[in-house]
């Protein structure tokens, strides 16, 4: 093929073959026989040189096929993140090789280069899957593997909880956020995440759950194995959408946890609900739910409850404590959102289009990765605190150098700041705007009082935001996996094979992209080549203007343009 030459089978049978050149009068032909007892072919005939007109050599070539251009493109595939669409392989066919290939056989040379890469097909891979879950537990001892199957051993769910995320977890903040996002490949499902904020505020791991779809019974079943699996602390706390399934299976599994909404979910439900009053709800419903101080809640709540009729109802409906930062029972450590878990899925997006097994390791390549890259950048820290939290701290001291403080006692003090006063009290570590307590990190306040006395803020921060705590929590190791053939996996597990789930086929090409939530406003996309919105540079047809340099060395620039 790199030669533009084409060939034909002239004669085959299970000892020897013959391959000719398509051109009846060219000379060109290559004989091989089988060696006996033996998987290996030897040449015994190979004429050269080709003998046909150069004139017959058509564009297409026979031996382009699926297979063939699979091998071509496979490199190009290897990071499962890059978009190679079927033209992209079309093209670069009739560049490299000066191919012309139908969409058809691109699209299947691309699907060939995947399964090749993956090392099995999406049926394959399910069979993989028990051998794979064996090894991964193999090298990483402490790990914890729920495997599910239904009647038929066919897949049901599946749970995953690394050794080093649950040991981790005990030097995070107790607040997990939980969520989940569909799966994109030929048999789809749903994947379950419950992830944390570590001292440095990124997301940290804890586990993944792989399930048929997001009803009761998944979201119990994969939440009772998080139960079982990490130690439940007395004060933890549930961020979640408003998932009635989430609802369900919370209230069954942490009946004591305080269970929050995520409150960008409830403000899209809002829009949704009160469609003539979107700008008012935003600009009041923010400031509401984010106000630590009581006064200040009463104040905007009622300004918003105001500027949009019927609001009040709704919202005491949903409950006041779920959604507001100055109701909450329990400690939300300023985690008001989901938006660890939907960076968590963004980050998989690609991933997620991937067979079983394939999607499991990428997942654990990137656990991997992440805990390698901040146990790195922990271990190289040499302040107290974590690095954003260090930085979160300075920014707070430039603000408390312009308050004022006046001492009541050696523990009571009250701060002016320029709008009203502040009582600090630190002996009970508190502050009357109630940041300090909230978020168990000293606010602006309470360090303007140590800017003022012997108190250090080091002192006053919680274990959570510590350098030591952020060291503790990636000392885990998420180990590598070998090569398939090297796996060493008992008689039983070789022998199982799990079927893949039972799914309807819906007609057409399936969806890749999420259907956006109620009241979700989607970003519209900008062309980086002319700077205007609704459509990107691959499919922008707007005439790009000369510089003014160029213009006045271009005496043609002036004419109008079609």
């Amino acid at each position: 093929m790199t030669e533009k030459l084409q060939y034909k089978v002239f004669k085959s049978k299970p000892s020897f073959v013959v391959v000719r050149c398509v051109h009846t009068s060219c000379s060109w032909r290559v004989r091989a026989k089988k060696l006996v007892e033996s998987e290996y072919w030897m040449l015994t005939k190979y004429e050269k040189k080709h003998t046909c007109p150069t004139d017959f050599k058509p564009v297409r070539r026979r031996q382009a096929t699926s297979w063939v251009v699979g091998e071509c493109v496979k490199r190009k595939l290897i990071n499962p993140g890059r978009v190679y669409r079927p033209r992209d392989v079309m093209d670069d066919m009739k560049r490299k090789f000066g191919v012309d290939i139908s969409y058809f056989v691109a699209w299947r040379g691309r699907e060939c280069a995947y399964d090749n890469l993956r090392l099995s097909t999406p049926e394959q891979s399910y069979k993989l899957l028990p051998g794979y879950l064996h090894m991964l537990m193999a090298t990483n001892p402490g790990s914890v593997v729920n495997l599910e199957v239904s009647d038929g051993n066919k897949f049901q769910y599946l749970f995953i909880a690394f050794a080093a995320s649950i040991h981790g977890f005990s030097y995070c903040r107790p607040v997990i956020s939980i969520d989940a996002t569909h799966l994109k490949g030929k048999y789809r499902g749903v994947l379950f995440t419950a992830v944390c904020h570590d001292a440095n505020q990124q997301i940290f791991p804890l586990a993944f759950g792989v399930g048929d779809s997001e009803n009761d019974a998944s979201w119990s079943w994969f939440l009772g194995r998080v139960k079982s699996v990490f130690r439940v602390n007395p004060a933890l706390v549930i961020v979640s959408d408003r998932h009635r399934s989430i609802n369900n299976a919370v209230q069954e599994v942490f009946p004591q946890a305080f269970h929050g909404i995520c409150k960008y979910h409830l403000l899209n439900n809002l829009k949704t609900k009160f469609r003539n009053k979107t700008k008012e709800l935003e600009q009041h419903y923010i400031r509401t739910a984010k106000t630590y101080n009581l006064q200040d809640f009463h104040m905007l709540f009622y300004t918003l409850c105001s500027a949009v009729p019927g609001v009040k109802e709704y919202l005491e409906a949903v409950g006041l404590d779920r959604w507001m930062r100055s109701h909450a029972p329990s400690r939300r450590y300023n985690i008001m959102t989901t938006n660890i878990s939907e960076s968590l899925n963004a980050v998989l997006v690609k991933v997620r289009e991937l067979p079983i097994t394939a999607f499991v390791n990428e997942i654990r390549l990137l656990c991997q990765k992440w805990f390698h890259e901040r146990r790195t950048k922990a271990a190289g820290c040499t302040t107290m605190m974590s690095k954003d939290i260090e930085t979160k701290l300075e920014e707070r001291k430039d603000c408390a150098q312009a308050m004022g403080v006046i001492c009541a006692d050696q523990y009571t003090f009250d701060v002016v700041d320029a709008e009203r006063n502040y009582c600090v009290d630190m002996a009970l570590w508190t502050c009357t705007c109630r940041k300090f307590q909230l978020d168990q990190l000293p606010c602006d306040h309470v360090l303007a009082v140590v800017h003022t006395t012997p108190y250090q803020a080091y002192d006053l921060c919680s274990l959570y935001y510590t350098r030591e705590f952020w060291h503790e929590t990636y000392r885990g190791v998420i180990s590598p996996i070998p090569h398939i053939s090297s796996w060493t996996i008992p008689q039983q597990i070789s022998e199982f094979e799990l079927q893949p789930p039972d799914v309807r086929t819906v007609a057409g090409r399936r969806r890749k992209r999420r259907l956006p939530s109620i009241g979700e406003e989607l970003p519209t996309p900008k062309c980086s080549r002319c700077k205007e919105r609704g459509h990107n540079r691959a499919t922008c047809q707007n005439p790009i203007a000369l510089h003014p340099s160029d213009e006045a060395e271009c005496p043609g620039s002036n004419l109008p343009t079609r």
